[in-house]
């Protein structure tokens, strides 16, 4: 497999926007109750905060959910009409925003702008008790928005106009942060976009996949992954390639309606108990065949985790120079074939588990058989 991965120490351009992470992750919904009870008791969340009618907000509700360092939003339209319901209609349930937290929100976006980003959003600030937030928000692919959050002058409930929520469930302690989030784009459009992460954040190419890499006898797709300089960040972005058949990036921007994100990677110390628990929670996940953890040991070579436990809970395994990794994709999180999750385990490694591409692609091939979409 030929893969670039930049180096480690790779000259930066200027850094005109810090970036100190992200921030958190709102998703637009049909229900944000139920989808909050489902990644409470499934995905072992915890409630932290609540936006809706009862803080004096009327054409929305949103929970803020929480685990380790990962924050999401799930937002849901309170009325038939609005862009949150056109947004639910036309992509069903998905990222809308991929906030990011900088120390000078009006800053960002400046520089933002000044590199050719599409502003969605001028600078602004809201208050209560708390403190103070600034923000602004630009376009990315599709109907994306990453929002530049500065919040070192608060202390409250998230933002400004959320209420502490009552939650009974403790953080289950399975996710440490974000790993990457991944885009998929339409095809011919992936050096656009490369070229955008590039100019407007300063953001480096650290690998380079070709539909050779990452390809089954049926489909295949093109992948460049994008990080800040301090590699906290990591946006993955990919698109189709020709194949014989219907490729998973097809078959999302059919039923996403578009380019969007694709999947979120969900960083923890200890993917087997994880995995353990998330399976006990009843999530579901891509199948491996018995047939990969055969050529397993002489592949990724000595590791910590016993691999009687890899085989039972279909976890993958991968070296580079660096160490290994291990992971485990999701089911869809919805009706549609859109949007899931991955969870990963970094033991030094710095990709993205390119020695497992193919089991993974014909995992997600017998998905979309199942469906129909192959």
């Amino acid at each position: 497999m030929e893969t670039k991965t930049a180096p480690r120490e790779a000259e930066r351009i200027t850094d005109e926007m810090p970036l100190l992470g992200i921030d958190h992750l709102e998703l637009y919904v049909g229900n944000a109750v139920q989808a909050a009870y489902f990644f409470t008791k499934a995905l072992g969340f915890k409630r932290t905060a609540y936006a809706g009618l009862e803080s004096g907000v009327r054409d929305r509700s949103s929970y803020v959910i929480e685990q380790g360092g990962v924050r999401l939003v799930l937002t849901a339209p309170l009325h038939g009409t609005g862009e949150i319901a056109r947004h639910v209609t036309d992509h069903g349930d998905g990222v809308k925003a991929v906030a990011l937290r900088v120390p000078d929100a009006e800053r960002a976006y400046r520089a933002a702008i000044r590199h050719g980003a599409h502003g969605v959003a001028e600078p602004w600030e809201a208050s209560d008790p708390g403190g103070t937030v600034r923000m602004a928000t630009i376009a990315t692919y599709g109907e994306t928005h990453h929002t530049f959050v500065e919040r070192e002058r608060y202390d409250g409930a998230f933002l400004p106009g959320y209420l502490p929520a009552e939650d009974g469930d403790a953080d289950a302690g399975l996710f440490t942060g974000v790993d990457h989030v991944v885009g998929n784009v339409e095809l011919g459009r992936l050096d656009e976009w490369v070229g955008y992460y590039e100019r407007v954040f300063g953001m480096r190419e650290m690998i380079h996949f070709t539909d050779r890499d990452i390809s089954t006898e049926y489909s295949a797709l093109m992948s460049k992954v994008m990080a800040d300089g301090s590699g906290r960040i990591k946006f993955p972005i990919n698109e189709p390639a020709e194949g014989k058949r219907k490729s998973q990036i097809e078959e999302y921007l059919e039923y996403y309606g578009g380019a969007g994100v694709q999947h979120i990677a969900l960083a923890t110390t200890d993917i087997v108990r994880t995995v353990s628990e998330l399976k006990a929670r009843g999530m579901e996940f891509l199948t491996t065949p018995d047939s990969y953890y055969a050529e397993l040991p002489g592949r990724i070579g000595e590791i910590d985790e016993d691999l009687a436990d890899l085989r039972r809970l279909g976890i993958l395994a991968d070296r580079d120079d660096e160490g290994y990794l291990l992971q485990i994709f999701t089911r869809t999180l919805g009706d549609r074939p859109t949007v899931f999750c991955e969870v990963i385990e970094r033991h030094g490694a710095r990709g993205f588990g390119e020695g497992n591409f193919k089991a993974l692609f014909e995992a997600i091939e017998r998905e979309q058989e199942r469906r129909g979409n192959l």
